[in-house]
């Protein structure tokens, strides 16, 4: 185990950006800047590439990872992992925040 024994990750996927086309990502994304990144934020017991293909493989997916996810993205959210469950769920949030307020198309289970 990691740090501690805490074994919960945070990561972030790069979202092809194809989803741009998806309704329900828009509605969701209203400040989105034109050309920034789209992702996807998610928190797991697994580790992160091991998370990632599960939601290629369409094993309790999330349809805009399974769809449009292309690559896992650590330098983005590696310095955090792992961590307990409750610092996780606060940081996929946080994470969300940031990432929005910086014009990044966003989604969150």
């Amino acid at each position: 185990m990691g740090k501690r024994g805490f074994h919960h990750n945070v990561y972030v996927v790069e979202l092809d950006h194809a989803v741009l086309r998806e309704a329900r990502f828009l509605r969701c994304n209203p400040d989105y800047r034109p050309g920034a990144l789209c992702v996807y934020i998610g928190m797991t017991g697994l580790q992160p590439d091991e998370r990632f293909d599960k939601h290629k493989a369409g094993i309790r997916a999330n349809r805009f990872v399974e769809r449009y996810g292309l690559r896992l993205l650590p330098q983005l959210y590696e310095c955090f992992n792992p961590m307990p469950f409750e610092a996780a769920c606060e940081l996929e949030v946080e994470l969300g925040i940031e990432f929005r307020a910086r014009g990044f198309g966003v989604w969150q289970a």
